[in-house]
Formats: C-alpha cells, structure tokens, sequence
C-alpha cells in the first residue's frame, strides 16, 4: 500500500522557494508564505526565498544560479503557469531543465479538477531535473499550492514514502 513507512528515516531535503509575479511583495505573497509553511512543517530545510518578476531572463537566471548550488536539492516556484501574455515559467523553466517530469502536471491537473473542474486545464504546471536538482512550478494561488503540496509533493519529497519517491533518486540523478 502506497504511504509514508515511519520505520523509515526522514532526509530532510534543502528546499529553495521562489515566487514569480509581478504584483506580489514579502507582505503580499501569501501562496510563497503558506508553501514555506508547509515545507517547514514537513522538516524540510528553507535554502532560499525569493520574488522574481514574470521575466524569462531574470527567472531563468535565478533558476541556473539554484541548480548550480550544492545547497539546494529542490527548487519549488508559484505563478507564472497560467495562459495570459505574463506568464512564462514554463517557458523558462525548459531553458534550464535537463529531463521533464511530464507525469507531475498531468497529476495536478487531475487532482485540480476535483476542486475547479475544467478550469484545471488552465495551468501549465511542469517539473523537471536539471543536475542533481527538481524544479516544480506551481501556480500562484493558495488553493494550487495547497493541492500541488498536499497531494504530491509531500509524499514525493518525503524519503519515507513508498514505493518510491524523488528522494532516493537524488544520488542518481547525474548518473551517464
């Protein structure tokens, strides 16, 4: 039975947060607040937080500075996976992963959709590895960051969680 197996020691993992938006300060980003609540939480290690605006340069730039620390293994964004002419994570997450995750958007969407229905469609949420390091793009809002957390993220980054997890991986992820 898939679940978290408490016989098991907790990795915790170094997690850096970064918020895409073009609206949102320290004291507005209330989806990036309750993500480090979450990942806090779950005993996970804040390696780094930052606002970013929806500019492909910029984000990218920030995302192949995270990759290429040793200090962090995961790198969690929010915003930037909608539709509209400003949102370009997706867009410059592909310039920094080497493997996607396909099966991470694919699951959100599903689980998104028992809470908004077909709007669900709507969200270009992605995963991917670059290096030794997961990126995931979440959307901005909290109820997104809440599902994207609640229902993948924390099993997944959990190294308890059976069968398998994204932690155990981490050893092997540069493997050739």
């Amino acid at each position: 039975m898939p679940g978290i197996d408490e016989s098991l020691p907790f990795h915790p993992l170094r997690i850096a947060l970064l918020t895409v938006s073009d609206t949102r300060t320290t004291e507005t980003d209330t989806s990036g607040d309750l993500l480090a609540s979450f990942v806090a939480e779950a005993g996970h290690e804040i390696a780094e937080r930052q606002i970013v605006r929806d500019e492909i340069a910029v984000l990218t730039e920030v995302l192949k500075v995270w990759v290429a620390r040793r200090d962090i293994d995961v790198v969690i964004s929010t915003g930037g996976t909608g539709l509209t002419g400003r949102d370009l994570t997706p867009e410059a997450y592909r310039h920094v992963i080497d493997k996607e995750i396909p099966g991470f958007g694919e699951l959100f969407r599903m689980l998104s959709y028992e809470t908004v229905g077909t709007s669900a469609m709507q969200s270009r949420v992605m995963a991917g590895v670059s290096g030794e390091t997961y990126l995931f793009a979440l959307p901005g809002s909290r109820g997104a960051v809440r599902d994207g957390w609640t229902k993948i993220l924390r099993f997944q980054l959990d190294s308890r969680h059976r069968p398998c997890n994204f932690v155990d991986l981490i050893p092997r992820l540069n493997e050739r």
